[in-house]
């Protein structure tokens, strides 16, 4: 079984909780983000010495409320693996209608090649409205129902874009006309001539897998029908199944025919105690922040409610109800090896991203949670990394 971990990168908060201040009314600076950045590498240092397999970092901007303030996942991962020795260092996810893909596309080649090969390349479409439209992407606003004009948009750059990436990596020379992009752009002069094809440089050392976030029905049946290998968020056991076994389905209906739990990842949030009262203790707070921060963008519509009546968009689940429900892997070293047990015996989950970077966890905290998991849950599934 492969176990990597997944950063969102928070600046330390002490006050995290379900009570104000309310994540709007945030507001951190620099030194907070350094020491965030501090954070990350000693974390960094701990899961190389532990043996888990690769860190994912999350690509956000202008989060001044200071939950997600790492911006330039391939320049991080690239100072990241400086200081490690074998951990992988991926990205969860590169925004890409956010991008220019030439430039995606270069910096990511580049950083395979400086890391040795150490890089893992993921994507997504986004969700902030803040951040795509300053940067030249569309997205629909995260705090209501994504619209249908502007999400068709935003799937339409990022397939146009995922289009170029690929045939940049792999051809010598290409060019490519869509709806959204002409490259390279008519007419550009060049010695005498014009411009009819582009070369990237520098070009990948070996082949890039490429893994997409998977949290709606046509982004499963377009990375099926593509070949990206998809990252599916934990959503319960049952559920999560549905989607593990239908991409799977799809894969094969397009030609791609996939051994038990090859090409998907499980995504899970994790927080172990020592005891179940331990890890109620000290997850709460964290668990709570994290809920008030990520509800209004409809983060936990996966949640069933206990009248059996549609789920809101806004759902605020309760810490009891993540780990009833076991959307979440949260309580002692045995019951938090039970539910990743399940998922790995129901659901046929080989490769699974904790997250264990909720809110308000300190340095410290944070240790003791890949320590316990390397150590004391993940034997008891029969896994021992190699650290």
């Amino acid at each position: 079984m492969r176990i990597d971990a997944n950063f969102y990168g928070t600046v330390p908060m002490p006050d995290a909780g379900w009570g104000p201040p309310a994540p709007v009314d945030r507001r951190y600076g620099n030194d907070d983000v350094l020491a965030c950045y501090d954070n990350l590498l000693h974390w960094a240092r701990t899961m190389d010495r532990l043996g888990y397999d690769t860190m994912w970092l999350t690509e956000h901007h202008f989060q001044y409320e200071g939950y997600e303030v790492t911006p330039n996942l391939i320049l991080f991962g690239l100072h990241l693996a400086k200081e490690t020795e074998r951990l992988r260092l991926g990205q969860m996810f590169n925004v890409v209608p956010q991008w220019h893909p030439l430039r995606l596309a270069e910096d990511a080649a580049t950083m395979q090649i400086l890391t040795g090969n150490r890089m893992q390349f993921g994507v997504g479409r986004g969700t902030v409205p803040r951040e795509a439209q300053s940067l030249g992407g569309v997205v629909a606003s995260g705090d209501n129902e994504m619209s249908a004009e502007l999400d068709r948009v935003n799937r339409e750059l990022f397939e146009e874009s995922m289009e170029i990436i690929k045939a940049a990596w792999t051809q010598e020379r290409f060019s490519f006309t869509g709806k959204h992009f002409v490259l390279p752009p008519p007419g550009i002069p060049d010695r005498g001539s014009t411009v009819q094809e582009l070369t990237l440089i520098p070009r990948p050392i070996a082949p890039i897998d490429v893994w997409q976030a998977v949290t709606s029905p046509p982004t499963l049946e377009y990375c099926a029908r593509v070949g990206h290998h998809a990252v599916i968020p934990a959503r319960g056991p049952e559920t999560t199944k549905q989607w593990w076994d239908d991409f799977a389905e799809r894969a094969a209906a397009h030609g791609w025919e996939l051994a038990p739990g090859e090409a998907r990842c499980l995504a899970i949030n994790v927080h172990v105690g020592r005891t179940h009262d331990d890890a109620v203790r000290t997850g709460r707070d964290p668990h709570d922040e994290w809920v008030k921060f990520l509800a209004p963008y409809g983060r936990f519509r996966s949640y069933r409610m206990p009248d059996g009546s549609p789920t809101p968009f806004d759902h605020r689940p309760s810490l009891e109800d993540s780990m009833d429900q076991r959307v979440m892997a949260i309580g002692s070293v045995d019951e938090v090896a039970e539910t990743l047990a399940v998922y790995r015996d129901e659901v046929g989950c080989q490769h699974m991203v904790f997250f264990f970077d909720m809110p308000g966890l300190t340095r410290e905290q944070m240790d003791e949670q890949l320590e316990l998991t390397a150590h004391e849950v993940l034997p008891r599934l029969g896994v021992t990394l190699p650290g």
